[in-house]
């Protein structure tokens, strides 16, 4: 059941013969943030003043008079200024409990009307190892992909892989000039992403060669702005000015760009010296100083159907998606399609085509683009030579899943410095007529280091999703032993269980870290943090499940018999009634999920819920109860509890064990 939604319902009708728009307030009742004076809360008499004309505390009474909640909640009461506050009847609260602790949906009432949801997250380029930079799009993703179908709707995910892109053409060239035969029999994957970071890093080279005395030239320009700044500030001290927010702001811009200067010569510096202190990195620069453009003309032939190259990319490509497929297995993780840039690529001339019937493309510099009001820069879908764009088959993306998938809503899970592009991309599908489908980018911000700066290895590497895995996992470990061997009863776990438990929190405790925060946010990454026993962690409510379970073990309970006795639940004390209620809330929770795709509302559900089982459990005794009723009761909401904690956590993409 969704109650919040129940008891809005019943609000919109007491609100409707005081204004005309009741859906503007109906969303200001809400849970109560101080129980002491109901369960739920409506502040919606004090903005309604205006338009009715009266004052917020003869509103709310009139509200309070039209509002039809008997048979939920006791009598409405109105408090200060205008406050509605309401509580559940503890009848209709027991009644509403037992059903869903006996429900095997868990009161989960499906979304109505359901809709045909494609979900493209993760996205990575083949042939180059997953990095911490994927993880957010692949976590987020995938619990927003769970959530929705839970909720019943159709929902396929795509991960939309670059396999067509300017990397292959780098990889292709690094395999005709430097290639390790042996190596690359032993392990094409690992060989073929070294081709890249070799290709990679002698076209940076170069770059940076040609370009390195601006790089310099910057630092000068940038330390005499922030002189001046600095300056016009002092004077403005000087003369009796206590305060100048412009010329502040102009020192922390002058700041700014200074470092940012500094950084991106410090960067260049280390770039080359890494090639130039190199004898045999340097003597192949030398023989390629034009390693990017040739680069470049290799994806050109891979894209012209150049017979030698198709058949690299064909050989290519199976163990790159075997390798993706490996990882992905750690998340548990099975896409329903993998359509990459290729896939689409017999489709571009048609979406040229369409384009220019709809007198959308304006030619610049050579380029065919489509230029959108409020942007200055133009929406690219076809380079001066003839090349295609992401833009182009993005488009062609949009095209397939309305017209062939019959999508009604698109997520696009990619990271916020993408804004632009989608913005522009949306813009220009309604234009070709796309406007009765939901585009969406679900947008999210960078980890970061301790730095704050984005998440690097010591020595500025990107740092390896693989790797990044393993070292939770292994952290994890060292966290189950220690638990295991502290038991006062001795430990209890084989080996093979405790790896396969260091696995679950390990993995489980990176994927809470990431969801737990709001996605437009950046984030620090801490293993420390993640992996913590206590506060909001997965740890944390993986622990409190287990915990249901060792109460289970401990009074030797079958908990398929204690279901079948469809024993009713019994509210006796404070915190089974909140434990209760929060449980009730559950399907609640997951619809705030989908109204604006945020997973962390799922996780601030399951830190409540695994707060108030910690205060039953620690208030209520299960085992040791002598009222047998009250004892089913309390072994129920346990196992309700269990389900609740098993199947969010899952909808995340976390696993949970019966012993930690």
């Amino acid at each position: 059941m969704n109650l919040l939604q129940l008891l809005r319902q019943r609000l919109r009708d007491a609100l409707v013969p005081l204004t005309p728009e009741p859906e503007n307030f109906v969303d200001m009742l809400r849970s109560a943030g101080d129980t002491r004076f109901g369960d739920f809360q409506a502040n919606c008499a004090m903005p309604m003043q205006k338009s009715v004309g009266k004052p917020a505390r003869e509103i709310a009474e009139q509200i309070v008079q039209g509002l039809k909640i008997d048979d939920i909640c006791e009598p409405a009461t109105v408090a200060g200024p205008g406050f509605i506050n309401l509580k559940l009847k503890e009848s209709w609260l027991e009644q509403a409990a037992t059903e869903c602790a006996h429900d095997v949906q868990l009161g989960l009432e499906p979304a109505s009307p359901s809709r045909q949801y494609i979900v493209d997250f993760s996205s990575p380029n083949v042939a180059k190892p997953m990095h911490v930079g994927h993880l957010r799009s692949t976590v987020i993703g995938h619990a927003l992909y769970k959530v929705l179908k839970k909720l019943g709707h159709s929902v396929q995910s795509d991960n939309h892989i670059g396999d067509w892109g300017t990397q292959f053409g780098m990889i292709i060239f690094g395999y005709k000039n430097f290639r390790h035969e042996k190596a690359f029999e032993a392990a094409p994957v690992a060989e073929l992403a070294r081709l890249y970071r070799l290709v990679n890093q002698l076209s940076d080279y170069h770059a940076l060669k040609s370009t390195f005395s601006e790089i310099e030239a910057r630092i000068p320009t940038a330390t005499k702005s922030l002189a001046e700044a600095q300056e016009l500030l002092s004077n403005a001290a000087k003369s009796g000015v206590k305060k100048s927010p412009e010329l502040q702001q102009q020192v922390k811009k002058a700041e700014a760009e200074l470092k940012e200067a500094t950084e991106a010569l410090e960067s260049a510096t280390r770039k080359i010296t890494a090639v130039e202190a190199d004898p045999e990195l340097l003597k192949i620069a030398a023989k390629h100083p034009r390693i990017a453009e040739e680069a470049r003309l290799e994806t050109a032939k891979l894209h012209a159907g150049d017979p030698e190259n198709l058949a690299l990319w064909n050989q290519f490509l199976p163990d790159c998606l075997k390798a993706l497929e490996g990882l992905y297995a750690r998340f548990d993780l099975k896409f329903d399609m993998t359509l990459g840039e290729s896939w689409y690529n017999p489709m571009l001339h048609g979406v040229l085509d369409r384009l220019e019937k709809a007198k959308l493309l304006t030619s610049s510099q050579g380029a065919q683009c489509v230029f959108i009001e409020g942007y200055e820069a133009p929406f690219i879908v076809r380079k001066s030579d003839g090349a295609f764009t992401y833009a182009t088959t993005d488009l062609a993306t949009i095209e397939y899943r309305v017209d062939s998938l019959q999508a009604d809503a698109i997520l696009y899970v990619v990271d916020s410095r993408q804004s632009e592009h989608f913005d522009m991309l949306f813009a220009t599908a309604r234009k070709l007529g796309y406007d009765n489908v939901e585009l969406t980018h679900v947008k999210f911000g960078t980890i970061l280091g301790e730095d704050k700066r984005p998440f690097k290895t010591r020595s500025g590497d990107t740092v390896g999703l693989e790797s990044l895995l393993d070292e939770a996992v292994s952290r994890a470990r060292q966290i189950v032993n220690a638990g295991d061997d502290s038991k006062p009863t001795g430990a209890e776990l084989d080996d093979t269980t405790r790896q396969a438990i260091a696995e679950i929190v390990g993995i489980g405790g990176i994927i809470y870290a990431d969801l737990h925060h709001s996605r437009e946010s950046d984030y620090t990454f801490s293993f420390e943090k993640m992996l913590a026993t206590r506060g909001d962690t997965a740890t944390y409510m993986q622990y409190a499940y287990a915990r249901t379970h060792g109460i289970f073990r401990k009074g030797g309970i079958d908990i398929e018999q204690l279901r079948k006795g469809k024993h009713p639940i019994r509210l006796t004390q404070p915190c089974e009634r909140m434990l209760a209620l929060q449980l009730v809330r559950f399907g609640e929770a997951l619809h705030d999920v989908a109204a604006e795709y945020r997973p962390n509302v799922l996780t601030q559900y399951l830190f409540e819920t695994a707060n108030r089982f910690s205060t039953f459990f620690d208030e209520c005794p299960v085992l040791k109860e002598t009222d047998e009723s009250i004892r089913h009761s309390r072994l129920l909401l346990c196992d309700w509890t269990a389900r609740v904690m098993k199947e969010g956590l899952g909808l995340l993409g976390i696993r949970v064990a019966e012993k930690m």
